[in-house]
């Protein structure tokens, strides 16, 4: 016999957790389950760990908007897992760079974000031939050890019932609107049946639709690798983006104290795209990529901007599958999918592309119960 629940959320990241959270505000009975043992395990954890301001879109008035309303709640929510002891410092390469110094500075004034020049102390460090202008900003780095601790309390205060090591198998229509859920944990298969299903699983988003027969949403996937390093002395205390084009960023990262180090050209491995089913099942193929460090591009590259970057010791690397709507690579803009699928009615796709954004999303499940209600 399946039991019986409000709402199931697949995927135990941080918006699947936040997402359960809130929705203890109109349903009482919600069930998570976690593919892996613990919460916040895949691209919760396997990431640069920025809390951004809006600075990193330029090209995307929109998408720097949302960031910057969202910085303050961010922060202010989860204080206890902010790291904002270092300064933050945004560079702009005098040479394919898609924007100008001139234009960046008029963006941040734009959407309202603190931007002033950098001391000379910092700009000094940079190649002046390579670099048109550096500017210090306000923009912090979140512990994801931290939050997988501070989101746990919650889920117990609220009766959220996790179960990990679980994985939903197939989606079924039943005659009533409610879903028919195949759940494989660890007591073996088991049946759940929901009113309202949110596929919150990023990169394996398609693959739960595949194994259901649904049709797939296209998504554009990247084998991606973070490296972490140790920086030189005077770079320990500071974060930095040079952009914005082919250009790279290092950023503390807290639960490791070390920097992460990406490149836009040597971060990404490989990608590929969602069209059609079966999808690839992203985890999967992440296991079973030969991976190989460009971290000796990365720094190689980064050092001609800021010579000191050239001295950073590699230490590990992260590893992951970014996952981003195909129609965001045009202006690098990250809006939040929220989709109820065509062909099941009481599923929702939600794929978050940053932290601080999910309040877009909370704001998007009121919207969709206060409807409910209305009707």
């Amino acid at each position: 016999m399946a039991s019986e629940v409000d709402v199931l959320v697949i995927g135990g990241g941080f918006y699947g957790c936040v997402m359960a959270q809130h929705l203890r505000r109109h349903a009482a009975r919600v069930l998570i389950v976690e593919k892996h043992a613990d919460i916040l395990q895949r691209a919760s954890l396997n990431n640069q760990a920025r809390v951004h301001n809006g600075y990193h879109y330029p090209r995307s008035l929109l998408t720097a908007l949302r960031s910057h309303l969202n910085f303050g709640r961010f922060v202010k929510e989860y204080r206890d897992c902010i790291d904002d002891s270092f300064d933050k410092y945004y560079a702009v390469a005098a040479q394919f760079s898609k924007v100008t110094a001139q234009q960046f500075h008029m963006f941040c004034q734009r959407i309202g974000v603190p931007i002033q020049p950098a001391p000379s102390e910092i700009v000094k460090l940079f190649d002046s031939r390579r670099i048109e202008a550096v500017f210090r900003v306000v923009e912090y780095a979140f512990d994801a050890v931290k939050l997988r601790h501070r989101l746990r309390a919650p889920l117990e205060h609220h009766r959220i019932n996790l179960r990990l090591q679980t994985c939903v198998t197939r989606l079924e229509q039943c005659p009533d609107g409610r879903i028919l859920a195949q759940v494989e944990g660890p007591d073996g298969l088991e049946e759940v049946l929901a009113r309202l299903v949110i596929n919150c699983t990023y990169s394996r988003i398609n693959q739960v639709l595949s194994d259901s027969n649904l049709s797939v949403i296209p998504l554009k996937h990247e084998l991606t690798e973070m490296a972490l390093v140790e920086m030189p002395p005077p770079l320990h205390s500071l974060g930095v983006t040079v952009m914005c084009g082919p250009f790279f960023s290092f950023m503390p990262f807290p639960s490791r104290g070390l920097h992460t180090l990406s490149h836009v050209r040597y971060t990404p491995h490989q990608a590929w795209e969602d069209r059609t089913r079966p999808a690839i099942d992203a985890h999967a193929h992440l296991e079973a990529a030969h991976k190989v460090s460009q971290f000796q591009h990365m720094r190689k590259d980064a050092a001609r901007y800021l010579p000191l970057v050239g001295e950073c010791r590699y230490v590990d690397s992260l590893w992951e599958v970014k996952t981003v709507l195909p129609a965001s690579e045009h202006d690098d803009s990250r809006p939040i999918l929220f989709k109820r699928h065509p062909e099941l009615a009481n599923l929702l796709c939600v794929l978050g592309s940053k932290f601080d954004n999910v309040y877009d999303a909370l704001a998007q499940l009121d919207a969709l119960y206060h409807k409910r209600e209305a009707a």
